[in-house]
């Protein structure tokens, strides 16, 4: 039986997020004995990164939420690329890696990204392709899958947003930001003697 990556994509994801959190958390970077210069460089990048992923999810999600399956989105975010919910997310995760102030959780992360979301990504445009036919093969050819392409952008001057929606939609997009939140607890508990570290990592 093929196994579907779409419909297990939430679980799968929830599972990852659990496993990196626990190797985030028992984590310390040898640049911070070594070279402060680099772990403020990493940091800075890394909240760089969850900014623009959160600002970008929520962007996203302001033209999807209430909309999924239901109607082709092909303007904002969606004039770019055809996976922006997806380009922001990776973007989050690099912050997060870089968040960690290691070079490692960066380069794991990316690895781990495009080993699985490149079949949840086919899994998700065949079922548009059933859905909209003709009009998403036009949009494919039209914008790329992954990497955005700004000549393409275009915004309408008005849009209907579901606030329920994307009331839930928000605080989905801001988990990047609670994952720093996080590591920066467990990093002051161990400042204090509260909290060890498990190993270390460049």
């Amino acid at each position: 039986m093929k196994f579907n990556t779409e419909k297990y994509r939430i679980v799968l994801s929830r599972i990852a997020a659990a496993a990196a959190l626990f190797f985030l958390c028992g984590t310390q970077s040898r640049w911070e004995t070594e070279n402060e210069l680099i772990t403020l460089f990493l940091f800075l990048i890394g909240m760089i990164f969850v900014a623009v992923a959160s600002l970008g999810r929520m962007w996203c999600s302001l033209y999807i939420a209430g909309y999924k399956d239901e109607k082709l989105i092909t303007k904002g975010p969606y004039s770019v690329c055809r996976n922006p919910l997806y380009f922001f997310s990776m973007i989050g995760m690099v912050g997060i890696g870089c968040a960690t102030e290691t070079f490692t959780f960066p380069a794991i992360f990316i690895v781990l990204f495009s080993a699985y979301y490149p079949f949840v990504i086919r899994s998700e445009e065949k079922r548009l392709k059933k859905y909209f036919g003709v009009r998403f093969e036009e949009y494919m050819k039209k914008v790329p899958s992954f990497f955005p392409s700004l000549s393409n952008f275009e915004e309408p001057d008005n849009y209907n947003v579901n606030p329920v929606v994307y009331r839930r939609h928000i605080f989905s997009a801001l988990w990047f930001v609670w994952t720093v939140g996080i590591l920066e607890l467990i990093e002051g508990l161990r400042e204090l003697g509260l909290f060890g570290f498990l190993w270390s990592l460049y």
